[in-house]
């Protein structure tokens, strides 16, 4: 069963830094590794909770709600640093010099 954080904390953001500087010797890729997960954890999470939701088991309807909008927010920043990356690293590409 999925732990859904109390009221309050649906807000923290965490980190700014997403952990890469966490380990010694840990690169970015492993902090973008990290976040990945999370975000993977975040959307199993909404997706149980939407589940108990649709079979009327949920103990609380508002805190399923939160989870499955927190996992789309999630996603939606994590498309768009996709996307800005991406445009990052064509513009580098294309730089002329």
């Amino acid at each position: 069963m999925t732990v859904i954080p109390p009221i309050g904390s649906e807000w923290s953001v965490g980190a700014l830094d997403g952990g890469a500087q966490a380990a010694p010797g840990g690169g970015a890729g492993q902090g973008f590794a990290k976040l990945i997960g999370q975000l993977t954890e975040q959307q199993e999470g909404a997706a149980q909770a939407a589940q108990q939701l649709a079979a009327g088991t949920a103990s609380d309807p508002s805190q399923a709600v939160l989870a499955v909008e927190r996992a789309r927010l999630s996603m939606q920043l994590a498309a768009q640093i996709r996307t800005k990356a991406v445009e990052s690293v064509n513009d580098i590409f294309h730089t002329q010099v």
